[in-house]
């Protein structure tokens, strides 16, 4: 494929002399793929260690510590063996790294301590399926990205804790003061933490009852008592009451500490669940719930929205003709186009399949059509190389409602998706957009 934008959004960078994983190396670099990240194996130190500094620090860093003993520490040294403390010195120490060994290894208590005080991103036991590999990295790679704003309120008054500090990790914190209004600011809000301090909860003791029985409560919210002195009888009846965990408060700092690392587990939560593995992009779970809350917002601030549904052209075809592998290409392909062309409070999945959801916030229907129609034009212009210097373009129909005129993220999806059957009727590669009767042909 001929193109500027990178084929795979993430790299691995990964230092082996022996290919050691159970499969082989052609397989591994195959279920990377479909997860969106390339490998680059090195089999030189020098090698490696020029290529993580010269990394912009999105990559992962893997280390097979077995090709320790088949490497010499430097071009004019005739040892076999490149002590670990001699590698560890040479690693940029602004990057943090994965270390995979023997079972061992393993067993070497001492070595997992001076792995892990050495700028230690992770370490594994091998040998390891390459499927099994794959999916750790992905991990680890969602868990390094900065990730979506995590929504907090709390009840009760909660001295030192800034939030300026906290909204800078990406975490928004909301003071309510009313008990019995705290479960329609919930409604209102859909948090992702509710903490309540002790005092509030031994006024109402039945706050989370009233939150936890609504029928539409997010059933993965967490609420947490903020408890300033301990008392084993309070906690007893907060945990018997519904409270996932009991926080302590004495100190604002590290509260505040506490509150970044559940916000980083929401936040791998929330992409294990609602994301889509192969292109990175929300899936069918996690456009539901983002839909939905981009709807809330929208109606409470008066703004419109444009709901986009798109479908590549004859995916089948392409398919039957090239192969399933060469068609989760086109599809990492088009997540990336239609990536690059949406806002920050725009929404883009992989809904299923070949098809995918865009939802432009404060957009026209008008406006819609036209920033999903210049998406299409884009994809059109993308050479795919199907063979040596065979060159085709593929395309893709969509449909576009909006929203005030459809309410609900369903209603938003129905309407879309009929506009996309008519552009598929229409002659496919085009864009058709609810009861505007806007629509544009490419030339065929």
């Amino acid at each position: 494929m001929m193109s500027d934008v990178p084929l795979y959004k993430n790299k691995v960078l990964f230092l082996s002399q022996n290919f050691f994983i159970k499969d082989n190396r052609s397989e591994l670099l195959l279920c990377a793929h479909k997860y969106d990240f390339d490998i680059l194996f090195f089999s030189e130190v020098s090698n490696f260690v020029a290529a993580v500094e010269a990394d912009g620090c999105h990559s992962l860093y893997v280390i097979d510590l077995d090709a320790l003993h088949n490497m010499q520490a430097d071009m004019q040294d005739s040892r076999k063996t490149l002590m670990l403390g001699e590698l560890l010195q040479r690693l940029p120490c602004k990057h943090s790294y994965v270390y995979l060994q023997s079972a061992r290894q393993g067993s070497r208590f001492l070595l997992q301590q001076r792995l892990v005080d050495s700028n230690c991103l992770a370490y594994a036991e091998k040998p390891i399926a390459n499927d099994v590999l794959v999916d750790k990295l992905f991990n680890l790679f969602v868990q390094q990205k900065r990730g979506d704003l995590v929504r907090l309120i709390y009840l009760g008054e909660l001295a030192g804790l800034d939030p300026a500090a906290l909204l800078d990790e990406r975490i928004e914190l909301t003071h309510h003061l009313d008990a019995q209004t705290l479960h329609l600011r919930v409604k209102e809000l859909q948090p992702d933490i509710v903490l309540i301090t002790d005092a509030e909860y031994a006024r109402t003791e039945s706050l989370v009852r009233v939150l936890r029985k609504n029928m539409e409560a997010d059933p993965v919210r967490e609420i947490a008592l903020l408890q300033r002195q301990p008392d084993p009888a309070l906690t007893r009846r907060a945990l018997a009451s519904g409270f996932d965990a009991i926080v302590p408060v004495a100190d604002a700092d590290l509260l505040a500490a506490q509150l970044v690392n559940r916000a980083s587990k929401i936040r791998i939560g929330r992409d294990l669940i609602g994301k889509d593995r192969a292109t990175g992009l929300l899936n069918k779970v996690g456009l539901q719930k983002k839909a939905q809350d981009l709807i809330r917002r929208a109606g409470l601030e008066g703004c419109q929205l444009a709901f986009g549904v798109i479908d590549i052209d004859k995916f089948k075809t392409i398919n039957d003709t090239w192969g399933h592998y060469f068609g989760d290409i086109v599809i990492k392909r088009l997540s990336l186009t239609l990536a690059s062309q949406v806002g920050e409070s725009d929404l883009l999945s992989r809904f299923g399949g070949e098809e995918f959801v865009v939802v432009f916030w404060d957009c026209t229907l008008e406006q819609g059509w036209a920033r999903l129609d210049a998406m299409r034009q884009a994809f059109c212009a993308i050479p795919f190389e199907v063979g040596a210097g065979d060159f085709r373009h593929f395309s893709f129909s969509g449909g576009v409602a909006a929203y005030p005129e459809y309410k609900s993220e369903n209603e938003l999806f129905l309407r879309a998706d009929a506009m996309l059957y008519e552009a598929k009727e229409g002659g496919r590669n085009q864009i058709c957009a609810a009861s505007s009767g806007q629509r544009r042909s490419a030339a065929h």
